[in-house]
């Protein structure tokens, strides 16, 4: 049981810079901030107890067959946020299973700080993706594309069109976008 100690804590204070420090100040999400506490504690309690298992490469794989569960029957996540889920995971993973104590803390202190950096908002800054519904159904391309471009003041760099309804003159359309050189970049609310 002490030998686990050290690892119990690196997790602690790994998941809590991630959670509270990270994740929590860019995103405002409490309901995720809990869920990732309590998949990284659930997965670490359940690590530990798999080493001292004869059948744990079974049990792993039930693990993650029972995640994968609840993903599926989950609200949707963005895929930052699935990044953090998936974060939160291999933390409880890494440092349930021991091992040699500063890979474990070099590990986590790189999976902590990638998202730290990659997730900052002057990281890759004025690139957007997002859904739009344009009061006209627009069914080509090249008008649609200079539509909205007019409408988001931006470069349009690729688009996906989810729905294009004659009856009610709308088009529903997913966009990834780049702002303008020297148009005001305001952060997304999240």
């Amino acid at each position: 049981m002490s030998a686990v100690l050290p690892f119990l804590a690196l997790d602690l204070v790994a998941i809590l810079v991630l959670v509270l420090g990270v994740h929590f100040p860019r995103h405002h999400r409490r309901d995720l901030a809990v869920a990732y506490l309590g998949v990284n504690l659930g997965v670490l309690a359940v690590s530990v107890a798999l080493q001292t298992s004869a059948v744990a490469a079974g049990l792993g794989l039930g693990l993650f067959g029972v995640l994968s569960i609840i993903r599926l029957r989950s609200d949707e996540l963005a895929q930052s946020e699935v990044a953090y889920y998936f974060a939160a995971l291999a933390l409880g993973l890494i440092a349930g299973l021991g091992g040699d104590l500063a890979l474990v803390a070099a590990l986590m202190a790189a999976l902590v700080g990638a998202l730290a950096v990659i997730d900052h908002p002057r990281v890759l800054r004025g690139y957007t993706r997002q859904v739009v519904v344009l009061d006209r159904a627009l069914a080509d391309p090249t008008a649609l594309r200079a539509r909205l471009e007019s409408q988001l003041g931006a470069t349009v760099l690729g688009f996906s069109v989810q729905r294009l309804d004659l009856v009610n003159d709308t088009t529903t359309v997913e966009v990834r976008a780049r702002a303008l050189p020297g148009a005001r970049v305001s952060e997304p609310v999240r």
